[in-house]
């Protein structure tokens, strides 16, 4: 079979390398999947470069989310088990954690809704508990989590307000439903939250970059808000000023959503249930700008480390080298 490989760590469109590898085998408790497809995360960049939490042995396929196909037939969704990652024409995955893929979906769909689903549910709903009518603030709203949070936010009846840089994503944004778009690159930020909420700030801050980002939120939260943070996609770890959170009564939450599949992982079915009736539904689908055939998941991955696409790129096996939709 065909498998990208990181031998050695470093920029994704340098060091992942399109191989022809042996099929991995099952170990105990777990099962061969064909590939469907595989979507690209954040993550896969982190993990070529080494600078992810999980860093598994070189070398190694990265790829942490896939809609896959069971030997029997089944569609379903998984988290491969490293180091035989995604984007390859097979994986293995473990057995307990697999979960149906929704009718509702498509293939890049389907693998488009796990991780980054996951997290936004996890962030708005486990730790911030938002509430209808509550203002919600999200960070890079026209990326992968971020849009997800979007779709999740206005499907709890919450207004949001999403903030993108450039005007592409303003308008990608606009179109995944946000009810005020903020062009940081046009715009002040912190000015343009209060102008939209009359002063008050946001109830929930959802923060996927770190960084400038952070620092806005922490501006901008509202008395009782609360701001999750997810991730680092700047490349800036922020300081939280507690003196700050002190005085104005804002609680700072973390999230991380991979801990709940060996801490909780009831909580993950419970969530995966949520999430496939809201897209039987139509209240949430996973914004897939890209799907590219296996040849070019290695620019596709660097792409997304450098912070250019929109929604999600989804690798499919199965599309024929160049035919990229």
């Amino acid at each position: 079979m065909q498998a990208w490989q990181v031998h050695e760590l470093g920029e994704p469109g340098e060091v992942m390398h399109l191989a022809d590898v042996g099929r991995p085998a099952p170990g105990e408790g777990q099962v061969l999947l064909r590939v469907r497809a595989a979507n690209i995360n954040f993550p896969d960049a982190l993990m070529c470069r080494g600078q992810y939490q999980v860093r598994p042995p070189l070398p190694f396929t990265p790829g942490v989310e896939i809609c896959g196909e069971t030997e029997d037939g089944r569609r379903v969704i998984a988290n491969p088990a490293l180091p035989y990652g995604g984007f390859a024409e097979y994986a293995v995955a473990d057995a307990a954690a697999l979960l149906p893929a929704p009718d509702a979906l498509d293939d890049a769909e389907a693998a488009a809704l796990h991780i980054g689903y996951q997290t936004a549910w996890f962030a708005l709903h486990r730790r911030a508990r938002l509430e209808a009518g509550e203002t919600l603030l999200v960070h890079a709203a026209a990326g992968g989590v971020g849009s997800a949070a979007v779709q999740l936010g206005k499907a709890a009846g919450a207004t949001v307000i999403g903030v993108a840089g450039g005007a592409e994503k303003a308008a990608v944004a606009r179109d995944l439903g946000c009810d005020v778009v903020i062009d940081r690159r046009e715009q002040d930020v912190v000015a343009a939250v209060k102008e939209a909420t009359g002063g008050r700030g946001a109830d929930v801050v959802f923060d996927p970059v770190g960084g400038e980002a952070y620092t806005q939120s922490a501006k901008t939260v509202a008395f009782e808000g609360r701001i999750v943070i997810v991730g680092f996609a700047s490349g800036t770890i922020p300081s939280p000023g507690l003196n700050h959170a002190l005085i104005k009564n804002y609680a700072i939450l973390g999230l991380h959503w991979g801990l709940y599949s060996t801490k909780n992982p009831k909580l993950v079915q419970h969530c995966h249930e949520q999430l496939t009736e809201l897209a039987a539904r139509g209240a949430i689908k996973p914004l897939v700008s890209e799907r590219v055939p296996l040849a070019g998941a290695a620019d596709a991955v660097q792409r997304v480390a450098d912070g250019v696409t929109t929604g999600r790129v989804t690798v499919l096996p199965s599309l024929e080298n160049g035919a990229a939709a």
